[in-house]
Formats: structure tokens, sequence, C-alpha cells
């Protein structure tokens, strides 16, 4: 089996309560086990970020492993770059204890200016569009990219979808807002069918 690659403490971390807390937990099994970190509909709102018991054999062949941990401690390859500055830790209460996950990353992973246009785009959708637009009950998502992806594709949706205002949220907000954060973005493109006003906020 070829060698799994390695992620280290900078990349993520898990205090040193976190570590005892699933050491203690894993020595009471009577099988060989580890853990396994996972995110689902990573890069996504509604991504979910989940640690599970990992028999041995149940890891994937291209799973990583976090460094300098006592036991089998695996991470799904294609969740790794949305884990960067993860914390896991565990908090002592009156109960027992809570074990608790923090990516911050986990929903649009870090971007620059050499990442992929597309990348650049949701993260300033996710981030800075999007959070104001939620205020009247709406979004707005990246489609594709067009023109040597000069051309954002856009589509509305919620309170945006047919809003009386859309011609000013778009060209003052939305399109200033991406041709400034992004570079190699010349314009966009709506492709909302706004005749549907079920939802419009104005």
């Amino acid at each position: 089996m070829p060698q799994r690659s390695i992620v280290t403490k900078d990349h993520m971390t898990v205090t040193p309560a976190a570590r005892a807390y699933l050491a203690e937990l894993l020595a009471k099994k009577t099988t060989k086990t580890g853990v396994r970190v996972f995110i689902n509909q990573a890069g996504t709102p509604h991504a979910e970020t989940c640690l599970a018991y990992c028999p041995a054999g149940d890891e994937q062949a291209d799973d990583a492993l976090l460094a300098d941990i006592p036991f089998d401690f695996y991470i799904d390859k294609t969740s790794i770059d949305y884990l960067k500055d993860a914390r896991i830790d565990f908090n002592k209460d009156e109960f027992g204890g809570q074990l608790t996950i923090k990516a911050p990353n986990s929903k649009m992973m870090r971007v620059d200016e050499n990442s992929p246009v597309s990348d650049q785009v949701n993260y300033i959708l996710y981030t800075e569009i999007n959070p104001a637009l939620a205020s009247h009950g709406g979004m707005v998502s990246l489609i594709n990219l067009e023109q040597n992806e000069t051309i954002a594709v856009l589509q509305f949706g919620g309170g945006c979808q047919g809003c009386g205002m859309i011609d000013v949220t778009l060209k003052q907000g939305v399109e200033r807002t991406l041709l400034e954060k992004v570079p190699q973005l010349r314009g966009i493109r709506d492709v909302t069918d706004h005749s549907d006003r079920t939802h419009a906020y104005y």
C-alpha cells in the first residue's frame, strides 16, 4: 500500500484535552479503531464537519493521517484544504464534557489571487455578497464562467428573483464588488428568470 500523506499540526489542531478524550474513548473499543474526519458538502453554505469512529479497514485508500497523534487519525483527502485552521477541542462541564469542532474554512476555503477564478468568485459571493442579500431574503450563486473565465454567469434566488430593484443590486452591488475583488473578471451575466415574482422583495 502506498505511503499515506501526512497533515501537520500547523494545518489542523487537536488540543491535548481532545486527544486525551478521544484516546479514552478508543481504548474502550474491543477491536483496533481510529477516528476519521471529513466534511459533507465542503465548500458550500451547507458544509458540515464530521468526526466518526473508523474501525481498522474502513479507512479510505487516499485518506491522510494527522501527524503526532497517538492513535490513527484519518482525514478525508477531499476535505483537507477545507480543514485548514480547523480546531478540535474538548471542554469539561457538569455533564461530562463536549467535543467541539471549528472549521472556519469548511464552507469556503481561503483563496488568493492565484486561486481558480471560480473559487475567488464563490468566496466573494458567500462571504460578502450573500450575507448582504440575506437581509432581503435573497441570494446569488455562480452558474459557470464564460469567455475564458472573464464573465461570471450568475443566478439569483429568494427575494432577489423578480425583484424590482435587481438592476441596482446587480450593477451597483454585485458586479462592482466582483470586478473590484476578482481582477480577471470583465463582467457578469444574470440568467435568472425575473418574470417569476413569487418571492420578490420589492
